[in-house]
């Protein structure tokens, strides 16, 4: 593997990094408190800030738009939404661009590149109908929509998707949909209008075919969402995550994704490139995360020195290092084993990245976090929701012992 970047890619990935430096961070810090303010007062966290909007357009008006779009998709869509440069990019190339989205939680937003809106977009992409594409997606894809994924549930043990108990059942030409769902990315922004959902169809077929993924869109009737979910304490607002109950809500089977039964197949389709993104942007947080711990620990002194020479911290700082470069190499390979079509090599590749880059990035945010000192797991700094964030990635997309699980099971596969 030629781990040097493409002139494109590094070209976006400079270019987004100085979008994110000079127009992102200096006013995110102001935004999340504007959104602490209002759930404060009682007011209206969700409704997205005109700021957002602002940062958006400047985004689009420089070409930093959907650059998620692979290259098999992209042309399709270049002139109408945006694309730079139409062809699209490679895992390999978008990897870096990923990275520096990752460095701030607001940027991923600004340039339509956030989860879950950008799995649920390459469904609709590889798995979608033309009809289904134009309803959904091309709205997405401009902005003017955003979308929620709906599969983990409360009852059960949602790391097994086979498990999944709401039902989409085909009554005629209408498929009727049941059950509860929860951590449903993305529904408490009132611009979700649609929602991917994965629901049990045939519970007698093949384990992995007893399931459908349908689009139900927001405002359908029995449509609820009962609660917004906060995640130690955040509730990452404008997109949030909510337990949402889906009560006899019908829709016809022509929102029906590829076809019945094969929810599983496009959950795998799906995920794939989604941990590689994942992954990238978690890099991105602990870049800066380590940056902030460098600055704060060369700002600040005790007994004498700088914090950066007390305790060990200089080891720490290195290890740091050492750590976030170890995992970039090893989301870059994965990208890589993705771009050749390697699917079973990529499989172990991608679940090693999943363990490997989250309990990394969580390392070094604490690093930062101790430096911080008590102001380390304040509003004042980015790095308690950091950490949250990274937390979370342990569980979100499958938990550390299922990828640990699939990386173990093809190993002893090479000495059966």
């Amino acid at each position: 593997m030629d781990f040097s970047l493409s002139p494109r890619a590094t070209d976006l990935r400079d270019r987004v990094r100085a979008f994110v430096d000079t127009e992102v961070e200096p006013v995110e810090a102001d935004l999340h408190a504007e959104i602490l303010a209002r759930r404060e007062s009682g007011g209206d966290p969700w409704t997205p800030s005109p700021v957002v909007k602002d940062l958006q357009a400047k985004a689009r008006a420089q070409g930093l738009w959907n650059l998620f779009l692979p290259k098999e998709h992209a042309g399709r869509y270049a002139a109408d939404f945006g694309t730079d440069g139409g062809e699209g990019l490679s895992n390999v190339d978008y990897a870096p661009v990923a990275e520096v989205m990752g460095r701030s939680a607001l940027a991923p937003l600004v340039f339509n590149s956030n989860a879950p809106d950008t799995g649920n977009m390459e469904v609709l992409l590889r798995y979608g109908s033309p009809e289904q594409q134009r309803e959904w997606l091309e709205p997405m894809l401009d902005a003017r929509i955003r979308s929620a994924f709906c599969m983990t549930e409360p009852e059960v043990a949602s790391s097994d998707a086979t498990n999944m108990a709401a039902t989409a059942v085909i009554e005629g030409d209408e498929v009727v949909v049941n059950g509860r769902k929860w951590f449903s990315t993305g529904i408490g922004n009132p611009e979700c209008k649609i929602i991917v959902f994965m629901g049990l169809s045939d519970p007698d077929a093949d384990r992995h075919s007893r399931h459908t993924m349908v689009l139900v869109p927001r405002d359908a009737p029995g449509v609820t969402v009962e609660r917004m979910l906060s995640t130690m304490g955040y509730y990452d607002e404008p997109l949030g995550h909510g337990e949402v109950s889906f009560t006899d809500v019908r829709v016809p089977v022509t929102n029906i994704l590829l076809g019945p039964g094969r929810a599983y197949e496009i959950a795998q389709g799906r995920l794939g490139p989604g941990r590689v993104h994942h992954c990238m942007r978690a890099i991105g947080l602990a870049e800066r995360s380590l940056q902030l711990a460098c600055e704060r620990a060369l700002s600040r002194t005790a007994f004498g020195k700088p914090i950066a020479k007390l305790g060990g911290n200089l080891e720490r700082i290195a290890d740091a290092r050492i750590a976030i470069n170890r995992s970039r190499l090893l989301v870059m390979h994965a990208a890589w084993l993705l771009d050749q079509g390697l699917s079973r090599e990529a499989l172990s590749a991608v679940s090693e990245i999943k363990v490997e880059v989250p309990n990394m990035a969580l390392d070094v945010i604490d690093l930062a976090i101790q430096l911080h000192g008590g102001g380390g797991m304040t509003h004042d700094f980015p790095l308690a929701a950091a950490w949250v964030g990274a937390r979370s990635l342990r569980l979100a997309d499958g938990p550390d012992e299922v990828h640990r699980s699939v990386v173990g099971r093809i190993e002893l596969g090479k000495h059966q």
